[in-house]
C-alpha cells in the first residue's frame, strides 16, 4: 500500500508513524505538506498527532482549513481510507469526517501515559483482525481527548457499530476508573458511516517497536494491511 502522511505546522508524531509504516511494516510512504493540493496517488491518508497550528482556537480547528484537507475530504467521499490519530482525530472531527467532538480532558490536565484499549467491532479496517477480548496497552498524550456527542449521535454510533475502541482496564473491563479523560461511554475511537474514515486518540505508532518494550499497536497496523491487501 501507498500511505500519505499529512504534515501540518506543529505536527510532531509524523516521523513516528512514517517510521512504523516504512521501516516496520515495509510500506511506501509519502510526506504530504498541508499546503499541497495533490495526494500523489496514495491508498491511505494518515493525519498524525501533534499540536497543529499550536492548537489555537480549538485543536484541529485551523488545520481543518488547510488546502490539503479539501483533497482529503474528496478522497474520503470517494471511499478512500483516512485515519486520524490524536490531533488527527481532532482534525477529522472539525472537518465533519467523523461524528463527535474532542473536548478538554475532565481533569483539565494534559495526560501522557499508557492506557488500555478494547476493540468494539470487527466491522472496521483497524479492528477486523484483532482479538475482540484482548486489551491493548497503548499510550495516550493529549489535553483535549474527551469524546463528546449528543445523545442522538451516541445512539447512532452504537446502533451502526461505529465505535471502534473503548478505554478499559488491563483485564478488558470497560469501567469509569479506566476512562482517562472523561470520554462519553469510554469512547476512544470511532469510524464514519462508510467505514473508511477512522479517528482514535491513543497512539498505536508509539507501541509498535520492540525497542519500546511494547508492540501492542502493531496488531492495529497488521489488521489494516491484511484486510486492505485482501
Amino acid at each position: 500500500m501507498k500511505f500519505g502522511v499529512v504534515i501540518f505546522p506543529g505536527s510532531n508524531c509524523d516521523e513516528d508513524i512514517i517510521y512504523v509504516l516504512e521501516k516496520i511494516m515495509g510500506q511506501q510512504v509519502v510526506r504530504l505538506w498541508h499546503k499541497d493540493h495533490d495526494l500523489q496517488g496514495v491508498d491511505f491518508v494518515v493525519l498524525p498527532g501533534g499540536f497543529s497550528f499550536g492548537d489555537y482556537l480549538r485543536s484541529g480547528a485551523i488545520s481543518r482549513f488547510s488546502p490539503i484537507m479539501q483533497e482529503v475530504i474528496q478522497f474520503a467521499a470517494k471511499g478512500g481510507y483516512v485515519m486520524g490519530i490524536c490531533n488527527g482525530f481532532q482534525i477529522l472531527a472539525e472537518a465533519g469526517l467523523v461524528d463527535g467532538a474532542l473536548l478538554h480532558n475532565e481533569s483539565r490536565k494534559f495526560i501522557c501515559r499508557n492506557i488500555y484499549l478494547k476493540p468494539q467491532t470487527t466491522q472496521s479496517l483497524l479492528t477486523a483482525q484483532l482479538d475482540q477480548q484482548q486489551a491493548l496497552r497503548i499510550p495516550i498524550a493529549h489535553g483535549e481527548g474527551k469524546f463528546f456527542a449528543d445523545a442522538d449521535v451516541i445512539k447512532r454510533l452504537n446502533d451502526n457499530d461505529q465505535v471502534i475502541f473503548r478505554y478499559c482496564d488491563e483485564a478488558g473491563n470497560i469501567t469509569n476508573d479506566a476512562n482517562p479523560n472523561g470520554s462519553l461511554e469510554n469512547i476512544a475511537g470511532v469510524c464514519n458511516a462508510g467505514r473508511n474514515v477512522f479517528g482514535l486518540m491513543p497512539h498505536p505508532e508509539r507501541a509498535a517497536d520492540s525497542l519500546l518494550a511494547n508492540e501492542d499497536g502493531l496488531a492495529i497496523f497488521e489488521s489494516i494491511l491484511s484486510i486492505a491487501r485482501a
